[in-house]
Order: structure tokens, then sequence, then C-alpha cells
């Protein structure tokens, strides 16, 4: 009897330790200089950044981030959002890193926001491209974070049904042609679609339920760092404007650049996003 008790604890502190060392992101360090905390969209791998990284680590020491279950990377247990945002503010006071710049593109925009109004005395500087607050009043400006919870077409299981098309295996070339109204280039274009292909469904249903439920307007308020949003073109220049104006009110310091670009600012318009890139953290 005492050796099954033995064992039973045994197996618990295995358990225990196994949860412990699960991680919601994995990162990859490269370069030199001032931290730079690169954080990619939904379903992207942190190679989305990889151009970026190249034109940034003669100057900046970066930090890549790939969240778990996203692009082929292993899933976690519990995924969610809110468990980035605490561990990436975990990340940031166990490397010791001095005010991170922080640089992120659509939902990583949105972890950018998080982490930033969450603990603004640890970072410095943020870059959002094609990012908001609160991505669901871009369609319905009237949406409320709370009654969003309860519809039903945000349901855990249904969200993550939503994504079974995902083990046909033309979702490939089906996601990359849709693609198309976020990137130009259709080798990025499927290159997309493949990080979504291998991303695991779980975690994307729970982590979508999420970005589109949480409302971070006016938590923005709490950002003393510099913000610069980089927008896309939605329907026209003038409308990005007003749309992206609406998202950060709250945050007026915030500079907004609406570029000639799809949703991938990144890929589509390069040599722009590295000029506005360079003025802002220079």
């Amino acid at each position: 009897m005492k050796k099954l008790l033995v064992i039973a604890i045994l197996s618990l502190v295995i358990i225990e330790s196994n949860a412990q060392k699960q991680k919601s992101f994995s990162v990859t360090v490269t370069g030199k200089g001032q931290p730079v905390i690169l954080i990619p969209g939904f379903s992207c791998s942190g190679d989305v950044w990889k151009e970026t990284v190249d034109h940034l680590k003669g100057k900046f020491q970066c930090h890549i981030i790939t969240l778990a279950g996203y692009a082929g990377t292993p899933a976690i247990d519990s995924p969610g959002l809110k468990i980035v945002r605490d561990e990436l503010i975990h990340y940031v006071q166990q490397q010791h890193l001095n005010k991170p710049i922080v640089i992120g593109h659509s939902l990583g925009s949105f972890m950018g926001l998080w982490i930033n109004s969450t603990a603004p005395e640890l970072f410095g500087k943020l870059v959002c491209v094609d990012g908001m607050p609160f991505y669901s009043a871009l369609n319905d400006p009237n949406a409320n974070a709370d009654s969003l919870k309860n519809n039903p077409s945000l349901n855990e299981a249904a969200v993550i049904k939503s994504f079974d098309r995902q083990d046909d295996p033309g979702f490939v070339d089906m996601a990359a042609k849709a693609l198309a109204w976020q990137v130009a280039d259709t080798i990025r274009a499927r290159q997309i679609a493949t990080w979504q292909y291998r991303s695991n469904k779980r975690t994307l249903g729970i982590t979508l339920i999420e970005l589109a439920t949480t409302d971070l307007r006016k938590d923005i308020a709490q950002i003393t760092s510099p913000v610069l949003v980089l927008g896309s073109i939605y329907f026209t220049k003038e409308k990005s404007y007003e749309l992206i104006g609406q998202q950060f009110k709250n945050l007026p310091s915030a500079t907004i650049h609406v570029a000639d670009s799809k949703h991938f600012i990144m890929y589509d318009q390069p040599q722009w996003f590295y000029h506005e890139l360079d003025a802002f953290l220079n």
C-alpha cells in the first residue's frame, strides 16, 4: 500500500512538473542591442518577421515569438491569450529586458497593447502593424465584449468545429486563394495558409474567441510609451484613419499612419514599412 502511495505521489509530481514546463509561446533570440519583442498574428509563425528581423538585428536584439499551437508548434493544455499576456510579462522580468520595444502584427498588435497597458513600466516603444484594441468594433461600432461572450456563434465548441475544414487536403489551396484580400503576394499567401493548416484547431478557436471578446480600448489609456500604429486600407484611406482613430481615441498620443496596403503591410509595402519603423525607433 505504501509503495502504491509513493508511486501515486511521484506521478503527481511528474504531472505537475510537466505542466510547469508548458509554455504559451516559444522564443528565438538573434542580434545584439536594444531588445525588441516581435509577435506574429493569428495562426502565424514567428517566421512572418524573418525579413523584419534581418532588417533590425544589426542594431537590435530580436526576441521572436511563436504562440504555442500555432504553425505546427506543440499546443498546451490550456491555451489562451491572457496566459500569453502574463507569460510575456514574466519573460521580460525573468530575462531582465530593459524597456523592450514591442512590434506586433494583427493579433500580435493586440497582445502588444495588452502587455503594455497591463505593465506599462516594463515596456518601451510599441509598434502596432494593422492591429486594434477591439477587433469586433471594426464591423460593429456598437459591439459589446460582455454580450459577445454570450453570442452562440462564439461558442467554444462551435468555433473550434469551424476549423474542421483544415483537415481537408485541399485546405491550403483554398485558404491561399481566400487570403488574396489580406496579402498581395501569392507565395506569401500560401505560406500563411500552411501555417494555419498546421495550427492546432482548439488553440485557434480559443484564441479567436478571446480576441473577439476582449475590449482594450479603455485599458490602452494606461500606456505611457510612444505608440506607432500602421494601418492598412479599410475601404478607403480616409475610412482607415476614421476607424483606427476611433479604436485609439483613448490613446491620443498614438501616431497613426496608413499604408497603401493589404493586411500584411510588412509583406506588401516593405520599404514603406521599414521607413516608418526606422523613423520611429531611431
